[in-house]
């Protein structure tokens, strides 16, 4: 099930980035001959009627695509988080077609009107916010209804927040997982992250920008001194990537305080090396540490020669340290 946002979301405010205006975008593009096998002409027929979940601009207005635009021109209805932000950035393009709002708090009652719809044949397009439906966003109970009831469903790719952060973050891309947004509270953060710590892969987390120096102060410590990445405002004006260690991210953060706007976190995998460490080797590297120095800061030291999380060595060396004592 698609991961539940928790944080308070901020307006969308479309922007040009540079690449478009942002009002009254209109392509320039000379009409070309049309060539026997172009297959990537856009059909000017009415789509076949079901649902389809489509991604719209994370920031620029101009990033939406082609196809998204004849959908949502030939669509019936336009199922919505908000109307106000679908309303701005739809105007941009000239689309003006019935919008009615879906979200999480209104799922339940709205659905069997949308699935009604569709059942009479109706064109239904799905669109989030900013990005691409279900992913940190509604929609997933309304596909799950669709797939029940035999309606034909489909999905127009395009924006997202977490591939664009994960590409512009300089850290493995072959591996990935997207775990959305953590709880709110750091007890909660901090059990999300022990239950990823271990997973060969980059990780993604969405975080509000009033808790991001908190969350990564709990990624430091349960994760250990891993790089990663913070992607702000991103495809606006004023995007910006902050590459780095943990450390050094907590401490700017804590520093600075809260960034404007949405934030995208990229976490590196663990070091290949450290996930494999013998049990009895790690034993050893802590009982030497141990000698002379407190169970914090002997897990300290061997959290940092080895990458493992902080939080476990503790753990481990404490056991120990009763052990041996």
């Amino acid at each position: 099930m698609a991961p539940k946002r928790t944080a308070s979301r901020k307006k969308t405010s479309w922007s040009s980035g540079g690449d478009y205006p942002s009002k009254g975008f209109k392509s320039r593009a000379k009409k070309e001959p049309t060539h026997g096998n172009a297959a990537s002409k856009p059909s000017d027929d009415k789509p076949t009627t079901g649902l389809y979940l489509i991604a719209t601009p994370i920031g620029n207005a101009g990033d939406i695509t082609l196809r998204a635009l004849q959908i949502l021109k030939s669509a019936d209805i336009i199922a919505c988080e908000d109307t106000r932000v679908t309303s701005k950035l739809l105007a941009i393009h000239g689309v003006f077609k019935p919008l009615k709002p879906y979200h999480e708090h209104n799922a339940g009652r709205v659905r069997p009107d949308f699935i009604k719809r569709l059942k009479n044949g109706e064109t239904v397009a799905l669109v989030s916010d900013a990005g691409t439906p279900l992913i940190s966003d509604p929609g997933y109970g309304l596909l799950q209804a669709c797939i029940s009831e035999g309606i034909f469903v489909t999905a127009l790719p395009g924006p997202s927040s977490a591939l664009t952060a994960l590409v512009l973050s300089g850290l493995p891309t072959n591996r990935f997982l997207f775990a959305g947004f953590p709880p709110s509270r750091s007890g909660g953060r901090r059990k999300v992250y022990r239950e990823l710590a271990s997973v060969p892969a980059s990780l993604i987390f969405m975080e509000s920008p009033r808790r991001l120096a908190a969350a990564l102060a709990d990624m430091l410590e349960i994760l250990g001194p891993r790089h990663a990445a913070i992607g702000r405002e991103l495809t606006k004006k004023f995007e910006e990537v902050r590459r780095g260690p943990l450390s050094e991210l907590a401490a700017h953060y804590k520093a600075e305080g809260a960034p404007k706007g949405e934030v995208t976190i990229v976490v590196a995998p663990p070091e290949k090396d450290n996930r494999e460490i013998a049990p009895e080797d790690l034993d050893n590297k802590l009982r030497k540490a141990l000698r002379g120095a407190s169970v914090r800061d002997a897990a300290t030291k061997i959290s940092f020669e080895t990458g493992l999380p902080r939080s476990r060595l503790y753990e481990r060396a404490l056991e120990l340290k009763k052990k041996f004592s």
